[in-house]
């Protein structure tokens, strides 16, 4: 269903004509599934740099990426991905996080992979790229119908 007042615009017409009253139902589904799916896959990028690396082994990272702040920038990126991934998945803070990893994923496409170029073989922005628009998307739907944000009446 269009959410935009007044537009004129008509829906995509339903595959299964039959099943149309339950489309508005499998949308807010399939966006759950993506917010979902995209939180919890942000964890296990997290987690290694919280219990393995640590946050000085972080910051030397980005020290050697010519990042400004490694260590302050290092907490944050773990608590992005690990606490932040984990908030998406549950849709609580999710328009701020989102928006967050989106500057995150800018930096890390251009600092760590836009000189590989596109394909992911390489190393290049193909990966970082796609987890960008899909953090943009989250970003700018914010938390949907099924969502801590939601439920609580206060979505940012």
């Amino acid at each position: 269903m269009s959410t935009v007042t007044g537009d004129p615009t008509p829906e995509p017409r339903p595959i299964f004509p039959a099943l149309a009253r339950y489309y508005p139902f499998a949308s807010d589904l399939a966006y759950l599934i993506v917010r979902v799916t995209a939180g919890l896959m942000l964890i296990p990028h997290g987690w290694p740099k919280v219990f393995t690396r640590g946050a000085a082994g972080v910051a030397t990272m980005l020290t050697n990426y010519g990042v400004p702040f490694a260590l302050p920038s290092a907490y944050l990126i773990m608590t992005l991905e690990t606490v932040g991934g984990i908030l998406i998945a549950i849709g609580f803070f999710t328009r701020p996080i989102a928006a967050l990893l989106v500057v995150e994923f800018l930096v890390i496409i251009f600092i760590a992979h836009w000189p590989k170029g596109y394909a992911v073989s390489a190393g290049g922005v193909e990966y970082p790229l796609f987890w960008g628009l899909v953090l943009l998307a989250i970003m700018l739907r914010g938390g949907g119908p099924w969502s801590l944000d939601r439920k609580l009446g206060r979505e940012v």
